[in-house]
């Protein structure tokens, strides 16, 4: 489903220059930012810049994903 909302121009060409960065569509990259902040509102302690890392880490597929060893194993 999609909605059409008003959002300031300028709003949507930092948008363009981050998803072409990122490799997101526009829209993705303003879905991924209202993620972020809704988050960070949510969890007000933590680092946007984590909250964001966590994110995409959630997304990356679990076969490129390499498992945790902690320091005391190695």
């Amino acid at each position: 489903m999609s909605v059409s909302v008003r959002i300031d121009e300028s709003l949507v060409e930092a948008a363009r220059a981050a998803a072409k960065a990122e490799f997101r569509t526009v829209q993705g990259q303003i879905e991924f930012w209202a993620k972020v902040g809704r988050a960070a509102l949510d969890n007000p302690d933590l680092p946007a810049s984590f909250i964001a890392e966590s994110l995409m880490a959630l997304k990356e597929p679990h076969e490129q994903a390499m498992p945790f060893v902690p320091r005391s194993r190695q």
